[in-house]
């Protein structure tokens, strides 16, 4: 896990090599918890929405591949090719990519409400720019 501080920008460089990957592959949303502190087990929780089982496969796959290129392996993944919830956990940082139905289903951050957000604004640099997901394609 990484040094414990309550300083924001640490554990967004922490999570920069994650959250470029995660824009990059046009997310609907991204939401990551501050559990540092709160848990033994991970610094954030990154919570991926895409806008279908076949985006939720590709965010969770190519990250994946993303991480392993630059020596960052998972501890575990669960779920990359069945697309409607994948996990992938390194350690310090645990990413759940789902498709909308499934994020509202088990509402992560109903279960963190009192958790501090991390502020991603500054990735979303193409926001203007929407890619269309689509399962029959």
């Amino acid at each position: 896990m990484t040094t414990r501080s309550d300083r924001p920008e640490e554990l967004l460089n922490t999570l920069d090599k994650y959250l470029v990957e995660a824009f990059s592959r046009k997310a609907e949303e991204i939401t990551v918890l501050d559990v540092r502190g709160l848990t033994t087990y991970a610094d954030a929780i990154v919570i991926i929405t895409a806008r279908s089982q076949r985006q939720v496969s590709s965010i969770a796959e190519n990250m994946h591949i993303a991480m392993k290129k630059i020596n960052n392996m998972a501890i575990g993944t669960e779920g990359l090719k069945q697309g409607t919830w994948a996990l992938l956990d390194y350690g310090d940082v645990i990413i759940h990519v789902f498709d909308k139905e499934t994020r509202d289903l088990y509402d992560l951050e109903g279960m963190w409400s009192d958790v501090p957000r991390v502020d991603t604004s500054t990735y979303d640099t193409d926001a203007e720019t929407e890619t269309t997901w689509d399962d029959d394609e």
